[in-house]
């Protein structure tokens, strides 16, 4: 979730994977060992799929065209293309208060090629903050042209998002100081600690609500609640007497906000990598529980294990080694001059956060990071500047704080029940990333007077709605165990694992899209588990 506040949580997976990439390989494989770049087909076969149905399905009318819409042709990243509808609608940007200005949101209608379409599929992005547009450009594609079959599909980008945001990002005045002070050793700085990272954001916050509200916006209008009547207003535009709703990790938490707002005008629900409505905060010892499953998996392959024995021992002990000795590092600057920067145990902390999500590569590069810094840190240091250089922690972790509205509120609205924030608390301090994998909450919490929507809210949804649920075994984000909880009380749900998928396992496999298409076309599905590859972190090469 971090980094959802300066950029999409794509382009933030995107570059940590290119940086990781090129900077690990750059070590010597004494002290990291060699792994070999490898092309998942994954994503292909998907295509191939999709793009099959999509030439065979026969298109006997013209698709209908609703007000405020206009034809395209609507192009991938990999250069497909498919005609489709650009529109928008309108709604209230606070429903609460009378004479609200009013907000554009954009979407991309995918028409259905069949003469008896369902009901439409609405696609939610994560974060919050994603867009769906954006996303429907990405390897989710075939996905979005595959549901064709059974029901127009729509990629909203929600209020505050992609070409529905209409307020700038906010540059605060409130600087995080990575520099040290001159020919001072390391150990003796001030070190940058959760509680410090955690003022420094609070200052920010407050300054950017300030800065939003001076453009124009009603701050209290970005919430999960807002965002659910929003899909309401869609679907009336659409002239539907009901929507399915498709979202993964924040998109559930919509969905599912959704489901006790207007249940009577939902079909289904399709949720993968589900957040629960009090699941914002992820708890500190789900992040150990995963670490354990990433050792199984290491397991797995005894020689792997005999190289690395104990991931979260290892990893623990660098984050204290940093905090003893932090590693002093010098910038270069577009003048040729160079910047200092303190690289310490929370910049650590923070990278781990953003590279837990999936059992991939990256993950297998974070882990070599580590190796890395135990072995000879001083050898890190050229691989530490350039991934620092890439701005990887600017309007973050460095430099003036950035933060976007609709991220920022929309976590605060939704807030943590107090016997949360109780486990929480409990849990942070020996935690081995402390708070940071969903900072800025909940250290932020209550920051924004009028914005929390309260215990109501935050209590799990209970309906009969036909629901498709979608868990990955390794996700290291939305963890297993907490999707089984948020589910609970949903009684018509179909449950289906993904063994060894990640937090972003839509694309993981054909066999998603053509269950699917099975819970749209009957409400069921007759598979409730799908077996991926045990995942190759590439932690190979001897040490």
């Amino acid at each position: 979730m971090l980094l959802k506040y300066i950029s999409t949580s794509s382009q933030c997976r995107q570059k940590i994977g290119r940086v990781l990439l090129l900077s690990v390989s750059a070590v010597a494989a004494s002290v990291v060992p060699a792994y070999a770049l490898a092309v998942s087909g994954t994503a292909s076969s998907v295509a191939t799929l999709a793009t099959s149905i999509a030439s065979t399905a026969a298109v006997t009318k013209k698709p209908r065209q609703y007000a405020n819409e206009t034809a395209i042709k609507f192009t991938a990243g990999n250069g497909d293309s498919i005609a489709a509808f650009s529109g928008f609608f309108m709604v209230p940007e606070n429903r609460q208060r009378a004479g609200s200005r009013q907000l554009k949101l954009h979407y991309v209608r995918f028409p259905a090629h069949t003469d008896q379409p369902g009901s439409p599929v609405v696609y939610l992005a994560g974060g919050p903050g994603g867009s769906g547009i954006h996303t429907a450009k990405g390897p989710r594609y075939p996905l979005f042209t595959g549901l064709g079959q059974h029901a127009d599909v729509i990629a909203l980008d929600q209020r505050g998002t992609g070409l529905s945001a209409d307020m700038p990002n906010c540059v605060s005045k409130v600087v995080v100081d990575v520099a040290y002070v001159l020919n001072m050793p390391a150990q003796e700085q001030q070190p940058l600690d959760e509680q410090k990272f955690a003022a420094l954001h609070q200052q920010a916050a407050q300054e950017c609500s300030q800065f939003w509200q001076q453009q124009g916006a009603d701050v209290l209008g970005y919430t999960t609640v807002q965002n659910a009547l929003d899909l309401d207003d869609l679907r009336q535009h659409l002239g539907a007497n009901k929507l399915t709703l498709w979202g993964i990790s924040y998109g559930t938490h919509l969905a599912l906000a959704a489901s006790k707002i207007m249940p009577e005008r939902l079909d289904k629900l399709i949720l993968a990598s589900v957040e629960g409505l009090d699941q914002t905060v992820k708890l500190p010892e789900q992040t150990s529980l995963y670490l354990k499953r990433v050792q199984q998996l290491i397991a797995l392959d005894p020689a792997q294990q005999a190289r690395w024995p104990d991931i979260a021992a290892l990893m623990q002990q660098v984050l204290t080694q940093l905090k003893r000795e932090p590693i002093q590092l010098y910038l270069p600057q577009a003048d040729g001059k160079t910047s200092p920067f303190l690289f310490q145990s929370l910049h650590l902390q923070l990278l781990t956060s953003m590279s837990l999500a999936d059992p991939n590569q990256r993950l297998g590069q974070l882990l070599q990071l580590y190796q890395g810094l135990q072995a000879q840190p001083e050898a890190m240091k050229p691989m530490l500047t350039e991934l620092i250089s890439s701005g990887i922690f600017d309007g973050f972790a460095a430099g003036p704080i950035q933060l976007r509205l609709m991220p920022l509120m929309t976590d605060l609205a939704s807030g943590i029940s107090p016997k949360r924030q109780l486990l929480f608390n409990q849990q942070q301090p020996s935690a081995l990333i402390g708070g940071m994998l969903n900072f800025p909450m909940p250290q932020l919490n209550g920051s924004i007077p009028g914005l929390d929507l309260g215990e109501a809210f935050r209590q799990e949804a209970s309906h009969a709605i036909p629901t498709l649920v979608l868990s990955g075994t390794l996700d290291g984000r939305t963890y297993l165990a907490e999707q089984q909880q948020a589910v609970a009380g949903l009684t018509a749900k179909q449950l289906v694992t993904v063994r060894y998928g990640g937090h972003n396992l839509l694309e993981s496999s054909p066999q998603v899209l053509t269950l699917i298409q099975q819970f749209l076309a009957t409400g069921k599905v007759n598979q409730h588990l799908i077996e991926l590859p045990v995942p190759d972190l590439k932690l190979s090469a001897a040490q």
